[in-house]
């Protein structure tokens, strides 16, 4: 919302007074990012990351969870792994010498670079926990929830059930059917 309310502000500004400003812009840029380096470990959590439906959706349970801890423990935390990696320098660095924008005007740069590996280390811890999950689920230890492919195929199913008209109904209102 802050992002959506500076970027109105800004752009009302820049047309209308004709006044623009690097530091309400920048603003917007790292509000931007943290949005989305903030939001993947939630996505994750959720169950709304991508993966390939098509093949996911014939799967049996125990496969689609064998193939989630394989790209869990091959692919997504080897990736948080390495950014982490590569991001404390980069952030440290940036913080140490107080890096800022060298427009006029700019805000300072290491609190956008902070929320690079803020948001791989809030990726990290709940890649972690999808893995305990995984496990937990492939040892009957935990019962499946209808998240993520399932509980979107159930709400499909809802939606389409909620419009749809019964044939012995006749409502006036209701639209035609083809």
């Amino acid at each position: 919302v802050a992002a959506i309310l500076i970027s109105a502000a800004n752009a009302i500004a820049r047309r209308a007074l004709g006044v623009s400003s690097n530091g309400w812009l920048e603003l917007q840029w790292y509000l931007f990012g943290a949005v989305f380096m903030l939001g993947s470990a939630w996505t994750l959590k959720v169950d709304e990351h991508i993966r390939i439906d098509v093949l996911s959706s014939r799967l049996s349970s125990r496969a689609r969870g064998r193939l989630e801890l394989f790209g869990h423990l091959f692919f997504l935390i080897p990736f948080v792994g390495l950014m982490l990696y590569l991001a404390v320098p980069f952030v440290t660095k940036s913080i140490t010498s107080g890096e800022a924008s060298p427009n006029p005007g700019g805000l300072p740069i290491w609190p956008a670079k902070a929320l690079i590996g803020l948001g791989f280390v809030s990726l990290a811890l709940q890649a972690l926990s999808e893995l305990i999950k995984r496990l937990a689920l492939m040892r009957g230890l935990l019962q499946e929830t209808a998240v993520g492919l399932q509980g979107a195929e159930a709400e499909a199913e809802r939606l389409l059930q909620e419009l749809a008209i019964p044939e012995d109904r006749g409502d006036a209102a209701a639209p035609p059917r083809h």
